[in-house]
């Protein structure tokens, strides 16, 4: 009988941490799930019947109009190409910042903030497990949705391109990044921005202003960085000429007599007198433009997206580091706790 009393209790097992952090973030999952639907639905729409609709009314356009005789064509079906297009890429823009603020204010920042991941701890539940779970399957879910809709917002562009004289060109800034895997790399880095944050500020309305700012540095830096992940093409033309050139201008300057490139400011042509005598005085005998035309687009798209996801591994080890370094050290964290202490 004592020993029986003596027996110790079975070990309670750990909470189940994906089937808790889909349960605790509801609301949020079912929201980006609409969210994705929804610019799924758009951008198909865009790709298909609004595509064919509006290049229809062009060639009426054309077919009429330019040819002296009363304009026949469809308008609406111009501007309804033109809106949906403007819509739904803003749309996807903001997707990273969306996941930074959230990340930072409910993700982390609130859990920390609240005391909810102390009580996990105390659950059975490593702190280093706890932020696993919290970085793994937002990161999948984040990642894949917003992969999605970059091949089909890309798969919509080039269905428009070449059939509808106001496309927007390959290189136009919000086209290029949400047309393909970077706006994904953007979102993943942006959400681990976010956790990051939420950790290191433990308050979710601090956390989620400084996700979003961060995001838009970050943003900032891959836009500065981005010609240079590739080699450029270089077009040369005389000092009577100008070099022809289409895509994203990188660097332009004067051809010296030794053949050397060198980038200059001012007078990269012969528009005024004073501008052939200081290309006189400088020894030119050309002028050149780098830039990447259109055949560069998928290699800078990879690039890039290769740079946001080393980022996103480092972010994702500086996060693990910083929990660990502070449950296993006895440091303070922020928010109610370490003010009640």
């Amino acid at each position: 009988m004592t020993a029986a009393l003596s027996t110790p209790a079975p070990a309670r097992p750990a909470p189940r941490q994906v089937r808790w952090l889909l349960r605790l973030h509801r609301p949020a999952l079912c929201a980006w799930a609409v969210l994705v639907a929804g610019l799924a639905g758009a951008l198909l729409w865009l790709w298909g019947p609004l595509t064919d609709a509006a290049a229809t009314a062009w060639h009426d356009y054309d077919a009429t109009c330019g040819r002296g005789r009363p304009c026949r064509y469809d308008q609406d079906a111009i501007l309804r190409y033109k809106d949906v297009y403007q819509y739904t890429t803003m749309a996807l823009l903001l997707l990273p910042f969306l996941a930074a603020a959230w990340a930072g204010a409910a993700l982390t920042g609130r859990e920390v903030e609240t005391g909810t991941a102390r009580l996990a701890w105390t659950q059975g539940v490593t702190p280093l497990r706890w932020l696993a779970a919290r970085l793994t399957v937002p990161a999948l879910l984040v990642t894949a949705g917003t992969a999605l809709l970059g091949m089909l917002h890309h798969a919509a562009w080039s269905a428009g391109r070449g059939r509808i004289p106001t496309a927007k060109p390959w290189d136009d800034v919000p086209t290029f990044y949400t047309g393909g895997p970077l706006i994904a790399g953007l979102a993943l880095a942006g959400l681990l921005i976010g956790a990051l944050a939420g950790l290191l500020v433990g308050r979710s309305l601090v956390a989620l202003c400084v996700s979003a700012l961060s995001t838009a540095v970050l943003w900032i830096g891959v836009h500065t960085a981005l010609p240079h992940l590739w080699p450029v093409a270089t077009s040369v033309s005389g000092r009577r000429g100008f070099p022809s050139y289409s895509g994203i201008k990188v660097a332009e300057g004067i051809v010296t007599e030794g053949g050397a490139h060198r980038p200059v400011p001012t007078c990269t042509v012969d528009l005024s007198p004073q501008c052939q005598a200081l290309n006189d005085r400088r020894g030119t005998v050309g002028f050149y433009i780098d830039y990447h035309p259109y055949s560069h687009r998928w290699p800078l798209q990879l690039a890039s997206t290769g740079v946001l996801l080393a980022l996103a591994v480092l972010l994702a080890l500086a996060a693990l580091r910083l929990l660990h370094h502070r449950t296993t050290t006895g440091g303070t964290r922020p928010g109610r706790e370490g003010a009640a202490a």
